[in-house]
């Protein structure tokens, strides 16, 4: 018994060392978000492109993200189908992946059943759709301009092209 005694007193004694060991160091802070748009750009470029859309009577969802692709923006537009957030991502990793507009990414596909194939494994993208741009700056493609939930990627990507020429990236 005076040994078990005395082995639960050792025990507790080194438990106790071990728990007044130096604290952990604090884990380093997540680094920001990568080059982008700045967002002081990107909030009314995206409101810009939704009511490009509206102007001609489409609800659609505008996302604007950094150049590795995370949202910078994301407006939905008043009435719009939930489902095109999911496009708009998926045209932007489109964009990510092949850089080059999505229209563009639509024509290889057609024109490659071996890019086809790949588009469609790829869970980001799935189906190539028209609708997004590059956004470059310096010959720097710094991230991407998607607009989903009008009648046509075509016109989607006409309500980029009038934001981008009455609002140029700076």
């Amino acid at each position: 018994m005076k040994i078990i005694l005395t082995a639960a007193l050792a025990l507790s004694t080194l438990a106790g060392a071990a728990g007044a060991q130096a604290p952990a160091a604090a884990p380093a802070p997540p680094p920001p978000r990568a080059k982008g748009p700045s967002l002081a750009w990107a909030v009314p470029a995206a409101q810009a492109a939704v009511a490009a859309c509206l102007a001609n009577t489409y609800k659609v969802t505008a996302l604007i993200t950094d150049s590795a692709g995370d949202p910078v923006v994301l407006l939905s537009g008043d009435g719009v189908n939930v489902r095109t957030q999911t496009i708009a991502a998926s045209k932007v990793a489109a964009v990510m992946k092949y850089k080059k507009s999505s229209g563009e990414v639509v024509a290889m596909a057609k024109a490659d059943p071996k890019i086809d194939a790949e588009i469609k494994a790829d869970p980001k993208i799935g189906t190539a759709r028209q609708g997004a741009v590059p956004l470059m700056m310096g010959g720097e493609m710094i991230g991407a301009f998607a607009v989903s939930g009008a009648p046509g990627g075509e016109k989607d990507e006409a309500c980029i092209t009038a934001t981008l020429a009455k609002m140029p990236l700076k």
